[in-house]
Formats: C-alpha cells, structure tokens, sequence
C-alpha cells in the first residue's frame, strides 16, 4: 500500500456521519480546537499555581485551584469528542497545543497568590469570550448540540471566574 493510499483509507476511516455542511465542519472544529488548545494552556497553568501556591492562605488557595484544574480538565474530552461527533478532527500532541493556544503560559519562578488569582481570573474571561465567539459560529450553522454544550461551559468559567474575584477582593468594599 503507498502512502497515498494510507492517507486516503485514515481520512475515510475517520469520517463521522453528520448532517453539518463541510464548511460548519471545518469551521466549528476549527474553533473548537482553538477552544480546547486553550483549555488545556488553562489547565495546565492552573496546576502550576496550584502546586507552587504558597502563604498564609495556602490551603484555600491550594484546595481552590485544584478543584478548579479538575473541572477545567474534564472539559477538554468533553470539547475533543464533540469535534469527532461533528466529523473533524482533533488535536493530536503537545505542539499542536502550544501552536493553536491563545492563553499564556507562566513560567516566572515566583508568582505571588494575588497575582495567580488575578492573572487566572483573566484567563477563565478569555476562555468565556472565545467560547460565546464559538457559540456564535454554531449558532450560524445550526449545531444546537455544540452550542448547548458550549452554554455549561460557559457557565463553569464563569463560576471559576467568580471564585477568583472573590478571593482577591479586599476589604468590605
């Protein structure tokens, strides 16, 4: 068997059923693989702070951003098996990651607590933005499905994003 011919079996072997248009296909995969190249650079990032949070508050800070790290995590299969059912196809390594993800990554050796609440904080707004973005290219082709999905989704970061600002609040005000 050539090449050609292995690529062309992969391809139809990996073709789902769906009543979406090539171009909903290709353009809510799209997005999606966006979306979840940048939920896995959030959960990731997320852990970071989570293992390396440090200070009177540790243990709140630390419970906080694990129970947040799973949730986000749990998401990402849920985003990736949603792309298959549609008929795309998802991301497959770590530099596919890191060459679609918007979110940034902190390498920095110390990051005060304040400062991992704010900058996750911002990071689960940027998540929301660019999920309402996909729901809106949903909306225009028609995949109720994927948009009710991005709905919960939608509703968790903006949870998480709650958590966050209220943890960084100071005083009574």
């Amino acid at each position: 068997m050539s090449i050609r011919e292995a690529k062309a079996r992969k391809t139809i072997s990996l073709q789902t059923l769906t009543d979406l248009t090539p171009d909903a296909i290709r353009e809510i995969s799209g997005a999606l693989n966006i979306l979840l190249a940048d939920v896995f650079g959030l959960y990731l990032k997320t852990k970071n702070f989570h293992w390396h949070v440090s200070g009177p508050h540790f243990r709140d800070y630390h419970l906080l951003l694990d129970e947040q790290g799973d949730k986000i995590f749990a998401t990402t299969d849920a985003i990736a098996e949603r792309v298959r059912k549609i008929g795309g196809t998802t991301l497959r390594s770590i530099g596919h990651i890191g060459r679609l993800q918007r979110i940034l990554d902190n390498d920095a050796d110390f990051v005060t607590p304040m400062d991992m609440l704010a900058e996750l904080r911002g990071d689960n707004r940027q998540i929301t933005a660019a999920m309402r973005e996909t729901h809106g290219l949903c909306d225009e082709y028609g995949d109720v499905a994927t948009a009710s999905l991005l709905e919960n989704w939608i509703d968790e970061a903006e949870r998480r994003t709650w958590f966050l600002f209220e943890a960084t609040r100071r005083g009574d005000g």
